[in-house]
């Protein structure tokens, strides 16, 4: 050999022997050790002098010698050239390392096994943060898969569902199986989708790094749910979207619970504010009738406190007419009673209805009606209900001394009702609610008034089944109010059949009715009897069932007043009862009850009422109706 050759080995020889983070050793072909390095050393413990001459299977654990597998790695490299492997080895105090192998065969020049390379790094501390690594990560995939109060997976970068975990099956109901690879589109309602939501919220997140909100979602099964959703954009080292991770949470119960609390609130505001309505008019009959009571009352005094009970008693029977109509309209049990109708004669009648409550505000009222009939298709009680309730509320807030202006025009296919006030007008941030059940403004404005909040949510409705829409304006506080009423225009010509279209005012033909009260109310039926006899009626009492149809019997009357909530027989069997009676066929027979909603009318009607008349009953509308009492048809 060669000096430069030897000194290149001794060169080579010298530089292995003193690697110290490599073990580099050599073995002969049947595995047992030939050389040794500091690295060899340093890694499993073994010095040169006990182990060379050793099996290399020494540093191996004995379930793998038990396998033969440092033999099957020496056949590998023999075959292959190489073999290389991670593995736990055994050092010369038996603790493992994690080893990364390395096993060359070596040949010389005519072919034949020399032996082999065996080159082993100690990876130990990688193999720990890589274990601590997937620990923490398998142990975070269990909690995430475990927790059951959040809906917890991931999207890819087009939001299509990559994992699932348990909270997501039990708020959304579908499993992994059914979802993995679906878009996460598939939780929203069709509103969301239609303005395209989902991929909104994705945008948001990508840009912003996250997106958060709370709305409806849905369930597998179609259910909404409320929803807080969490949506966080993930990136790589190099910056790249790999993905979101989506939390949801279903915050259904306490939306509910919210929505208790809030219909609780409102509810309580409601029946403070029932209270103040009710209480404001009962003051002043309270204090009427004490007048009226006393021994000297002048005829001026009489004539006032006869006004004052009138007025309030309108009053009180337009506050539960309201209640009424608002739950009879919200639960659909209402219907119109629609015909031609010309609104011209309407609203100025329901104008001058309102006129007592104006003046006593101390308002001026501005009409200006055209003079063309301007036919709508409605109910024309109801019209005139929506008209009544916006001048009132135009009258009810807005500081003494007022102008109120309404106004009827035609606008191409439509007719438009104007009602304008110079009142305490309507914030800003109540406009869009002021349509709104019990929506009221008082905690925020100067409303000595009140109000139930029910007016305006009456008129929308009404107005909505006559086809129309409402408007409301307002410049702010102190700057007034304008309601626009829009109604589709009728185009066929007025008939004579309808009454609506005929002059209202009727002349009372004279002579005295024949009347029999009957009412278990003995208020009720003395008061009504006094106000019949001094009107020119002959008039008989009843205070149940049996004794109405003795007296009917004998009396014949022409119109019967008959109370439905009677002890015993009520109405509804006193009237059948009375129908059977001989001589009885022409007599009216009137319903005058508290019950006032369509299906009582429609029950009334099968028991042989002609009419229905709503305690308390409008005296205008008695006297109309005993003065036509000859001539009814049945039409509670």
């Amino acid at each position: 050999m060669s000096k430069p050759l030897r000194e290149n080995e001794d060169r080579f020889r010298l530089m292995v022997e003193g690697i110290k983070d490599y073990a580099i050793l050599m073995l002969d072909p049947d595995g047992f050790i030939l050389s040794w390095n500091q690295g060899a050393e340093a890694i499993t413990g073994y010095t040169a002098e006990e182990i060379i001459g050793q099996h290399f299977s020494r540093f191996y654990r004995a379930e793998d010698v038990a396998r033969g597998w440092p033999e099957h790695e020496l056949r590998v490299a023999k075959a292959e050239g190489r073999f290389e492997e991670e593995k736990w080895r055994v050092r010369k105090d038996g603790s493992l390392f994690w080893a990364n192998v390395v096993i060359t065969a070596l040949w010389d020049e005519d072919g034949a096994l020399l032996g082999f390379s065996k080159v082993t790094r100690d990876l130990t501390d990688r193999r720990r943060q890589e274990e601590a690594v997937r620990q923490n990560q398998e142990l975070f995939r269990l909690m995430v898969e475990g927790v059951r109060d959040y809906a917890i997976f991931m999207l890819d970068p087009n939001g299509y569902i990559m994992t699932w975990n348990a909270g997501a099956e039990r708020i959304k109901g579908y499993t992994a199986g059914e979802i993995i690879g679906h878009h996460f589109s598939r939780f929203y309602p069709p509103d969301a989708l239609a303005r395209r939501w989902p991929e909104h919220e994705l945008k948001v997140a990508k840009a912003e790094g996250r997106f958060e909100e709370e709305g409806w979602r849905l369930r597998k099964d179609g259910t909404p749910f409320w929803a807080n959703v969490v949506i966080t954009s993930l990136y790589d080292q190099e910056g790249r979207l790999r993905g979101f991770a989506k939390v949801t949470r279903d915050l259904t119960e306490r939306k509910r619970i919210e929505a208790l609390e809030h219909a609780e609130r409102q509810m309580n505001e409601f029946l403070a504010m029932l209270g103040h309505e009710l209480r404001n008019p009962l003051a002043p009959i309270r204090n009427a009738v004490a007048m009226i009571q006393t021994s000297e009352l002048s005829e001026s005094n009489l004539r006032w406190a006869s006004d004052v009970i009138d007025r309030q008693v309108t009053h009180l029977a337009r506050l539960v007419d309201d209640l009424l109509d608002v739950s009879r309209i919200t639960s659909g049990k209402i219907s119109l009673r629609k015909e031609p109708t010309a609104l011209a004669p309407l609203v100025t009648a329901t104008a001058e209805a309102s006129r007592p409550l104006i003046e006593a505000r101390k308002h001026t009222l501005e009409t200006v009606i055209p003079g063309e009939p301007l036919l709508v298709e409605g109910d024309p009680t109801r019209l005139s209900q929506i008209v009544m309730n916006l001048l009132n509320n135009a009258a009810k807030y807005t500081p003494e001394g007022g102008h109120i202006r309404l106004a009827v025009e035609k606008d191409g296919e439509q007719v438009l009702i104007r009602v304008r006030d110079t009142g305490i007008g309507i914030p800003e941030d109540l406009l869009p609610k002021v349509f709104n059940l019990f929506a009221q403004g008082e905690r925020a404005l100067d409303r000595t008034e009140g109000g139930l909040g029910i007016g305006l949510t009456l008129v929308r409705q009404l107005v909505q089944m006559h086809g129309g829409s409402v408007e409301a304006h307002s410049e702010g506080l102190g700057r007034g109010s304008e309601f626009v009423i829009r109604l589709p225009l009728f185009a066929a010509p007025p008939s004579s059949e309808h009454p609506s279209l005929q002059d209202t005012e009727r002349s009372l033909p004279s002579g005295s009715r024949r009347v029999l009260v009957v009412d278990d109310n003995r208020d009720s039926v003395e008061s009504m009897a006094l106000l019949l006899q001094i009107w020119g009626h002959e008039i008989r009492t009843a205070y149940d069932g049996p004794e109405a149809l003795a007296v009917a019997a004998e009396y014949r009357p022409d119109v019967v007043l008959l109370d439905i909530g009677l002890p015993g027989m009520n109405g509804y069997e006193v009237a059948q009862r009375l129908r059977e009676l001989p001589r009885l066929e022409r007599a009216v027979i009137v319903a005058v009850t508290g019950y006032g909603q369509e299906s009582d009318r429609q029950r009334a009607r099968r028991a042989g009422f002609d009419r229905h008349l709503v305690k308390p009953v409008d005296p205008a509308a008695l006297q109309n109706l005993l003065a036509t009492a000859r001539a009814l048809p049945q039409t509670c």
